[in-house]
């Protein structure tokens, strides 16, 4: 299946948007085929195809500022390895396909960050799942870890399948499948969900990815045996910071070239990681386990011009996509 939008630079808020072709598991995220390995309870995390109308952009804006989002649920959800914590949440307005996963980063759920998209798509009308996949296992932040126990391709991945499944099944849930989205390490997440040729990916049960500056280096590495061609499953959107420092962008505009059609990728020039976050002035972060430049440095924080980009492409994005083929 093919989308039927260009990759293509646009001129929106001094925004380039351009497809590309390698992925790169620098910055937050371990090679996805570490095995897991049994974890200590430590404290909590610290975090606390293309209709290009905007209009349903303007829809979530509008519904966010006047209608605040039905508190969460806390759902357990099986898994192949654990019982998986997450908050579930039900719009009140009629519901509006696809429902969605949020994938939380390396340090665990980041309410500042992912609530915003969270209350913004459940009163548009989307059904929202966020599971935990690091408090789940007493796991707290895993940003300053270098082995870590829960990495994209192993635990995280069967945790975002079995969220999937749990979701679509839920009464309500739109049919078509579902959308999932996730930032740095679960962007990270979404490549390794995403990747095509998976016997335990079921047909029909995503309909598309959203990936926040994930660490796309290790697919973008062909000469890993393991790797072979990376392909998304299903359509998506990538939006990252073109002097991300902790992700960098190169490797992911690497991946979206060789996967055109596929890919609708946006490198927001001057913006970092984490520049979907409102009010976070940007500043230097120390001591992280993996960064571009690899010497655990890396800046984060609100770039104003991108963040409102993310906030039109992404609902743009959803509104247009097409159930899954069963």
């Amino acid at each position: 299946m093919t989308p039927p939008f260009p990759l293509s630079l646009r001129g929106r808020v001094g925004v380039r948007e351009k497809a590309s072709t390698a992925l790169s598991h620098q910055g937050d995220t371990t090679a996805p085929n570490q095995p897991p390995r049994p974890a200590s309870r430590p404290s909590p995390p610290r975090h606390g195809w293309l209709n290009t109308t905007f209009l349903p952009a303007l829809l979530l804006s509008s519904c966010a500022a006047t209608q605040p989002a039905p508190g969460p649920n806390q759902v357990l959800i099986p898994t192949p390895s654990i019982t998986l914590r997450a908050e579930f949440v039900q719009p009140s307005t009629p519901t509006r396909a696809p429902a969605v996963i949020l994938l939380h980063g390396c340090g665990g759920l980041f309410p500042a960050r992912d609530n915003q998209w969270r209350d913004l798509l459940v009163a548009a009308g989307h059904p929202v799942l966020l599971p935990d996949s690091f408090g789940s296992r007493g796991l707290g932040s895993q940003c300053s870890t270098p082995s870590r126990t829960v990495t994209p391709g192993t635990a995280r991945r069967q945790d975002a399948i079995a969220a999937a499944k749990w979701l679509q099944s839920q009464p309500g849930t739109p049919p078509g499948g579902v959308v999932v989205m996730g930032w740095s390490n679960g962007g990270s997440t979404v490549l390794a969900t995403a990747r095509a040729g998976r016997d335990d990916l079921p047909a029909g049960l995503i309909r598309g990815f959203v990936a926040f500056y994930p660490g796309c280096g290790y697919y973008a590495d062909r000469r890993g045996a393991d790797v072979g061609r990376w392909t998304p499953a299903a359509p998506m959107l990538l939006l990252m910071g073109d002097a991300d420092d902790w992700t960098p962008a190169a490797p992911c505009r690497t991946l979206a070239e060789d996967n055109p059609g596929r890919i609708k990728a946006t490198f927001y020039p001057g913006a970092y990681h984490d520049f979907d976050t409102p009010d976070r002035p940007v500043r230097e972060r120390r001591g992280l386990a993996f960064t571009a430049n690899h010497n655990g440095i890396a800046h984060i924080g609100t770039d104003t011009a991108a963040r409102a980009d993310a906030l039109r492409q992404v609902p743009a994005f959803l509104a247009a996509l097409p159930p899954a083929a069963p």
